[in-house]
């Protein structure tokens, strides 16, 4: 790639090869002769992007110039295709290119940021300039010499999605739905949405520290439409991952297929249920996500450091019974929230949250383990080199307990399986949560003994910890993940959970 390569230049190369892209295998992908896979000489991680480690430090000194404590550079090239499948016609295919560095200057716990598209000396330091102004006094720091950190790899894949052609992809999205519509006849319609992204990633800081990256990502997922007697029925399934074509088994698409299948024709036979308080178990899995926004980021150390979050004065206290323990981690391999290194070059770990029911940790970024005079936990994360990083989660669950699957449902009298999740809104400050459960099951007396659908539940993060009596031996990571938004910016994300007994939830259903 050319040193001094320009936004101009550079996308003017990404529309003509995009344009071809659609259609003509494979995908465009600039500096690909540079893309370096980790186990591979990463002697070229700088002329990847076109820079040299002189420019780096030109612009650190521009961007501390003004006195900032601080400053780092996050370079990303990233790559994203789109393929939507409709009754076996694709019917829309396209890709995004996204090009450029986000430079940040911190002076104490106030952030300067300001990013360019273009990656050149003299767009850097301009940017870097304006970053600067966060502050305008103090002593003068310098960047020292630069030195690349070694980092794990934990999602290894055999070829970069740059290489991989969209007519290796249409054919496996083609039996996808083909095997949708041969399980049942109901089915009237299908959507299968597929994409694979590629980011490259260079960051440098004033500290010296210089950490390359290149995450892979996948989402496939198959919703459907099933009708019976005039009446209508629709759900999904979806799988994700930091991983490559092989993700795309036909023992996966076939296991994908059913679930969704078989989600959507089982609401035929699903009922309404009357509100109240009952007894709630939450499945393994998917009803992570309830962890994940109820609890989750009232755990992110942003909150609480502003004594925002209801978590805030709770740290070394009780805050569930003994049997629960819950982490947030960086280092699953494969999933889709896992991450090398964090977006400020911190090492990622498996951070302890909830330990025997104590609250031992919060989730931190630079800023916020300053303020707590604590080490990052490596949740330091950015949407992309547009935004200034955060503190997020990134694979967030709880660990298995002491109790066996059959035995919780067993203690049940009459209460609700939740198994299906979606449209959740929650109050960071309060706790406060409402989420719709798009499918489950009645138990009464201990057995499953109908679907139920159109199921609300109402109530309150911490509490609902609190209120968490069983904790089941059988831990299952969200299968499809999910995209986590805060303050504008959203990330990859992943969430698991055992089967959990909650022993009440305010459940909202059909008025009587």
């Amino acid at each position: 790639m050319n040193p001094n390569i320009t936004r101009r230049s550079f996308l003017g190369q990404g529309v003509k090869g995009l344009a071809a892209a659609v259609f003509i295998p494979p995908f465009f992908h600039p500096g690909r002769a540079f893309a370096l896979s980790k186990g591979e000489k990463q002697a070229n991680y700088y002329e990847y992007f076109g820079v040299t480690e002189e420019m780096l430090r030109a612009v650190m000194q521009a961007a501390l110039a003004k006195g900032g404590d601080y400053c780092d550079l996050y370079f990303q090239h990233r790559i994203v295709n789109q393929i939507s499948l409709e009754d076996n016609s694709v019917n829309r295919a396209h890709g995004n290119i996204s090009f450029g560095v986000g430079i940040r200057v911190l002076k104490g716990d106030q952030t300067g940021y300001s990013f360019t598209e273009e990656i050149t000396l003299k767009a850097m330091k301009l940017a870097a300039a304006t970053a600067a102004n966060i502050a305008t006094a103090g002593k003068k720091v310098d960047p020292v010499p630069l030195s690349l950190h070694k980092t794990p790899d934990y999602y290894k894949i055999k070829t970069p999605w740059e290489d991989v052609g969209i007519d290796q992809k249409i054919p496996c999205l083609k039996n996808l739905n083909s095997r949708v519509f041969a399980l049942d006849s109901r089915i009237i319609k299908s959507n299968i949405f597929f994409v694979d992204e590629s980011s490259h990633i260079l960051f440098a800081n004033s500290e010296g520290r210089v950490t390359w990256d290149y995450q892979p990502m996948i989402t496939i997922g198959v919703s459907c439409i099933a009708e019976e007697n005039k009446k209508r029925e629709q759900n999904f399934a979806s799988l994700s991952g930091r991983q490559g074509m092989d993700l795309l088994t036909p023992e996966n698409m076939e296991y994908l297929a059913d679930k969704a299948v078989k989600k959507t024709t089982e609401l035929f036979e699903a009922v309404k249920l009357e509100g109240g308080q009952m007894e709630v178990v939450l499945a393994p899995g998917n009803s992570g996500i309830l962890l994940h926004e109820a609890i989750g980021h009232g755990m992110e150390a942003d909150f609480n450091r502003k004594n925002i979050s209801i978590f805030s004065d709770k740290m070394n206290k009780p805050v569930a019974k003994k049997f629960v323990t819950i982490v947030d981690s960086g280092v699953n391999p494969h999933c889709r929230g896992t991450i090398n290194i964090d977006d400020e070059g911190n090492d990622v770990q498996e951070t302890v949250l909830v330990e025997e029911g104590i609250l031992k940790n919060y989730l931190h970024d630079r800023i916020s383990a300053q303020h707590y005079n604590v080490e990052p936990t490596g949740n330091g994360r950015r949407q992309s080199f547009r935004h200034p990083v955060l503190p997020r989660m990134r694979n967030t669950y709880m660990l298995p307990g002491p109790h066996k699957r059959e035995e919780i449902i067993a203690s049940v009298k009459k209460g609700i399986y939740a198994e299906t999740f979606i449209n959740g809104q929650v109050f960071i400050g309060g706790g406060d949560f409402t989420f719709y459960v798009k499918s489950g099951y009645l138990i009464e007396n201990g057995k499953f003994t109908k679907p139920v659908k159109d199921v609300n539940i109402i109530g309150n993060g911490p509490e609902v910890l609190k209120n968490i009596v069983m904790v089941g031996n059988d831990l299952k990571m969200h299968e499809g993940g999910g995209s986590c938004g805060k303050n504008g910016q959203t990330v990859p994300v992943s969430m698991g959970l055992p089967t959990v007994k909650v022993s009440q939830i305010t459940v909202g259903g059909v008025s009587v």
